[in-house]
C-alpha cells in the first residue's frame, strides 16, 4: 500500500516511473481521507479496479514535469483511452513542444494533425514555436511547410510568423528564392509584410550580392506605404560600401537625413571606413564633424577610423590635430588612437614627435605594443639618436614592460659602435638601474652580444 501522504511533486523526481505507478499515485490523490484507512480485506478489491486517471489539469502537470518526452507521450495516450476523458488544450500544447524540442518530429506532427478533428481553440503561438523549433534544427523546408499548415487550421498567419520563417529561410542560401516567393504571396493569405519583413530580405540579397533586388524592395516600401527605418538605410549603405560605391552610399545618407531620420553609429562607421579606404579623407573628416550636428555623437571607433586613415596616407600631422580635438568633443583617445599616431609619425620619420606621444600614452597608463616601440627605437638608432632610443627603453622598462628581442638586437650593437667601452659601461649601468625582470628577454640576445664584444676586444688588442 502506498503511503497516504505521497505527494505529486515526488513523481517529478522519479526517473522514468512506470505508467501504472503514475496512475495509481493519481488515484490515491483522489481518495477521500477516510477511504485511505480501509482494512486489509477491502484493499485488494480496490486495487483490482481501474484506477482513476485524475483531472485533465493534473495530467497536464504530470506531462509537463516529465523529462522523458516519450514517457510523457505514453501518459498522454493512456489517459486518452480512459472513458469520457478529454485532454485540455494546454496538455496538447505542452506535449507538442516537448516532442518537438527533443526532435521527435513525427510524433509532434501526428499530435498536431490530430488537433484538426478536435474542437480546440488553438493559439497561434503554438505554430510560432513549431516554426522556431524547425529553424533551430536547421530544417527550413519544414518551417516553410508549417506556415501553410496554419492555414489548414483556418487560422490567419501573423506577420510575426512570416518574419520568423523569412529569417529561417534566408539563413540558408538555397532558400532565398522560396523566401522571396513566400514574401510576394503573403498578402494572398491575408498577411501584411512590415518593415522588418523587407529588411530581412534586403539584408539577405545584399549579402549575396544581389544589390538590384534589394534596391527594388527598398523602393517598393514607399509604394506600399511601408515606412523604412534606420536599419533599412543602413543595410543598403553597407552593401554599397562593400561594392566600393561610396558616393551612392553618401547620397543615400543625405536622402536619409532629408527625410528626418537620424543615422546610427554603425551607418557612420561603414561610411567612414569606406571613405578612408578610398582615400577620401577630406570627405571623411567633414562627415566626422557633421555627426554631432546631425544628432549622433562620434565615438572612439569613428575617431580611430579617421585617424588611421590619415596616418596610412602619410598625413600624421593632420591625424594629431584630430586626436587633440577629441577631449573637447567628449571622447578620450585610447590605446589604439595613440598607437596609430606613433606608427604614422615614425613612418614619416617624425621620431621626436612620436616619442612625445609615447610618453603621453604611458603617462595615461597605456602600454605601447612592442611593434610600436621597435619601430621608434629602430628609427632613432638609424638616425644616430642613441640617447633618445635608450630613453624610450628606460621609460618602457620603468613601467615593467618588455621590449621585443629584435629591439634589443637593434640597439645593443648600435650602442657598442657609437661609444667607447667606458661610456658604454655608463649607459648600461643607467639601464640596469631599472629592475629588469625575467620577461624582458635580454638574455635572448646575451650570447650574440658576448660574441660581438669579444670580437671587438680582440680587434682593439691587435691595433694597440
Amino acid at each position: 500500500m502506498y503511503h497516504a501522504s505521497l505527494s505529486y511533486s515526488f513523481l517529478s523526481k522519479v526517473r522514468k516511473p512506470s505508467l501504472s505507478y503514475c496512475l495509481t499515485t493519481l488515484s490515491h490523490h483522489k481518495q477521500e481521507p477516510n477511504d485511505r484507512f480501509r482494512n486489509n480485506e477491502q484493499e485488494p478489491k480496490e486495487v483490482d479496479k481501474q484506477p482513476s486517471i485524475g483531472s485533465p489539469a493534473r495530467i497536464q502537470k504530470l506531462i509537463a514535469s516529465q523529462s522523458d518526452p516519450l514517457l510523457a507521450r505514453e501518459i498522454f495516450d493512456l489517459a486518452s483511452r480512459q472513458p469520457n476523458f478529454r485532454h485540455s488544450y494546454a496538455t496538447c500544447h505542452t506535449l507538442i513542444l516537448k516532442l518537438g524540442r527533443s526532435h521527435h518530429f513525427s510524433l509532434m506532427q501526428a499530435l498536431l494533425s490530430s488537433l484538426k478533428s478536435k474542437d480546440y481553440s488553438i493559439s497561434p503561438s503554438l505554430f510560432t514555436h513549431i516554426i522556431q523549433i524547425y529553424g533551430d534544427a536547421k530544417m527550413p523546408d519544414k518551417a516553410l511547410k508549417t506556415f501553410y499548415t496554419i492555414l489548414e487550421f483556418n487560422i490567419k498567419p501573423l506577420t510575426k510568423q512570416l518574419n520568423c520563417i523569412l529569417e529561417i529561410l534566408v539563413a540558408n542560401n538555397n532558400f532565398h528564392r522560396p523566401a522571396f516567393d513566400l514574401f510576394r504571396a503573403a498578402h494572398k493569405q491575408g498577411v501584411s509584410a512590415n518593415t522588418k519583413s523587407y529588411n530581412i530580405l534586403m539584408r539577405a540579397f545584399c549579402l549575396s550580392g544581389d544589390l538590384s533586388i534589394a534596391y527594388t524592395l527598398f523602393n517598393q516600401m514607399f509604394k506600399r506605404d511601408v515606412l523604412p527605418d534606420v536599419e533599412s538605410y543602413r543595410i543598403l549603405m553597407q552593401a554599397l560600401c562593400r561594392k566600393s560605391q561610396v558616393n551612392r552610399a553618401v547620397d543615400l545618407l543625405e536622402d536619409m537625413l532629408n527625410k528626418g531620420f537620424v543615422p546610427d553609429t554603425l551607418s557612420y562607421t561603414s561610411l567612414l571606413n569606406s571613405l578612408c579606404r578610398k582615400k577620401k579623407l577630406k570627405e571623411a573628416y567633414k562627415l566626422l564633424c557633421r555627426m554631432k550636428v546631425k544628432g549622433c555623437n562620434p565615438d572612439i571607433v569613428h575617431y580611430n577610423t579617421v585617424i588611421s586613415g590619415f596616418c596610412k596616407v602619410g598625413r600624421a600631422a593632420d591625424a594629431c590635430k584630430i586626436l587633440e580635438d577629441m577631449p573637447s568633443n567628449g571622447c578620450l583617445p585610447n590605446l589604439s588612437s595613440y598607437q596609430n599616431i606613433v606608427g604614422g609619425l615614425c613612418n614619416q620619420g617624425m621620431y621626436d614627435e612620436a616619442k612625445t606621444y609615447v610618453k603621453v600614452m604611458m603617462s595615461k597608463g597605456f602600454s605601447p605594443h612592442f611593434s610600436i616601440v621597435h619601430i621608434l627605437v629602430t628609427g632613432f638608432c638609424r638616425i644616430g639618436k642613441i640617447e633618445d632610443a635608450c630613453e624610450v627603453l628606460c621609460e618602457l622598462l620603468g613601467q615593467g614592460n618588455s621590449p621585443h628581442t629584435d629591439t634589443w638586437a637593434e640597439i645593443l650593437p648600435t650602442v657598442c659602435e657609437e661609444y667607447d667601452t667606458e661610456a658604454m659601461g655608463d649607459l648600461l649601468k643607467q639601464v640596469l638601474k631599472v629592475e629588469i625582470k625575467r620577461d624582458t628577454r635580454i638574455v635572448d640576445v646575451g650570447a650574440a652580444l658576448e660574441e660581438y664584444l669579444t670580437k671587438k676586444i680582440k680587434t682593439r688588442s691587435r691595433t694597440s
